[in-house]
């Protein structure tokens, strides 16, 4: 989309009167005001674009009682408010003479003031936190994800599109024009790609794209999840975010390489300090690994997550950090400077990016304002240790539940504070449910198990 696209770039909005020639340029019929409700699922309402100018009037209304985790009947009317910069065409969404663009939008209440439980606007609050003690903070998400076969009826089946592993290329791995068409779809919407490949499971696939500032990055995981869907559709394959979507192998994690900055100084960067990370760095992993217990429900929000945190499959349950070793929770790889980061590797890719991210700041910054110092690093084999040798260590886990990492989440003050009162007790509601369904369903294994049995 040509110079416009590159304001997004420099951090500046377009105007009213650009987004209208962007229309007028590209026969674009559709807008689609987009927004995500309290678990992360993308949301839109279309409307035509002949209706933008009300839109970015804030004119478009929206029954909140009709979204997950937002308001009540009696007080439902809402407000979109479009985030101009973020006014994109939709590639997958071209036909001949008949395009749609998006633009994603904070919800708002009636009175005109950001509506709490919006996870956007969550997000922004805590950022303004950050703002206040000189911070700000940059995250790099790597979300994996499984491509299915479908049937002939269009259908999803269990089984994968591929047998291929880590790093493999063709014909093994059948997943190479699929990545090739959602990079290249990246591409054309400003993702900045810095790799693609096939990870360790069957079917299991990976595109890392650069980091960017917090909001930015949830923007672009939401985004990411949408176009990597539409484009696998068009293959006649599913992708699946799930984190554990195979009993036996590896599950889908969404690593996030994490850094605080101070104006464009990296904050976790000291040259002259052990391992060259600043205070500020010791500080911020400090918090995280007293408050990861607290917030995993965020982070790891269904009961699938915790199939994946299991010991076995490389997934982080052990809550240590280390340089190197990629046994513990938190690893911070070899690049100083302002490539200074610290790489959080519990994340799954079914949570909400918005509170997600909201949640891991708010931990880093507790850290950083209480000078929360974290134990040594550990840099041996993690998962080679016995239980005894790990509690000589004091290596805790995290939750091996949804259950037991509601009951953390229930009683913290810092993951209260991430989400903020409402978004909280919607969360916390939506997930004791979701928890209640969990565990009294009977399941094919009880069956297959018992039925005979006893």
């Amino acid at each position: 989309m040509g110079e416009y696209m590159h304001r997004r770039l420099d951090n500046k909005s377009f105007t009213d009167d650009e987004i209208k020639s962007l229309i007028k340029e590209y026969n674009i019929k559709f807008i689609k005001l987009q927004f995500v409700d309290i678990n992360g699922q993308v949301k839109n309402m279309t409307i035509p674009s002949e209706h933008i100018q009300k839109a970015l009037d804030n004119e478009i209304m929206l029954d909140g009682s009709s979204i997950k985790g937002f308001r009540s009947i009696e007080t439902s009317d809402m407000f979109f408010h479009p985030d101009r910069n973020t006014f994109q065409l939709l590639p997958w969404r071209i036909r001949e003479g008949v395009n749609s663009a998006r633009l994603i939008c904070d919800i708002y209440n009636a009175d005109g003031t950001p509506f709490e439980g919006c996870p956007r606007c969550n997000l922004k609050r805590v950022m303004q936190e950050a703002e206040k003690l000189g911070f700000s903070m940059n995250i790099g998400p790597e979300a994996e994800f499984f491509l299915f076969a479908k049937d002939k009826e269009g259908k999803v089946t269990p089984t994968t599109q591929d047998r291929a592993g880590y790093y493999d290329v063709g014909p093994e791995d059948l997943g190479e024009d699929v990545r090739s068409d959602i990079v290249l779809t990246l591409q054309e919407m400003m993702f900045d790609i810095e790799a693609s490949h096939h990870e360790v499971a069957d079917g299991q696939h990976e595109i890392d794209f650069r980091y960017a500032d917090i909001l930015t990055a949830a923007d672009n995981v939401a985004t990411f999840r949408i176009a990597v869907k539409a484009i696998a559709a068009k293959h006649n394959l599913h992708a699946t975010f799930m984190p554990k979507p195979i009993y036996g192998i590896n599950g889908s994690g969404m690593h996030c390489n994490v850094s605080l900055f101070k104006g464009k100084k990296n904050a976790f960067y000291d040259p002259k300090a052990e391992y060259e990370l600043s205070d500020v760095a010791k500080y911020a992993i400090g918090g995280m690994l007293k408050h990861i217990k607290s917030i995993t429900a965020i982070l790891n929000p269904t009961v699938n997550s915790y199939k994946r945190l299991v010991p076995g499959y490389e997934a982080p349950v052990y809550l240590a950090w280390s340089l190197a070793n990629r046994s513990a929770l938190l690893r911070v790889p070899a690049k100083r400077g302002n490539s200074t980061r610290v790489e959080l590797r519990s994340p799954d890719p079914a949570c909400n990016p918005y509170l997600a991210f909201a949640a891991i700041l708010e931990a880093c910054l507790d850290g950083v304002r209480n000078k929360i110092e974290p134990p040594a690093p550990v840099e041996s084999n993690i998962y080679k240790l016995t239980t005894k040798e790990r509690k000589k260590q004091r290596i805790d886990s995290l939750p091996g539940s949804l259950a037991e990492a509601l009951e953390c989440l229930d009683k913290s003050l810092v993951g209260r504070a991430a989400l903020g009162e409402h978004a909280f007790n919607e969360f916390m509601s939506s997930k004791r449910k979701e928890w209640d369904s969990f565990r009294t369903y009977v399941s094919q294994w009880e069956i297959d198990k018992y039925l005979e049995r006893y």
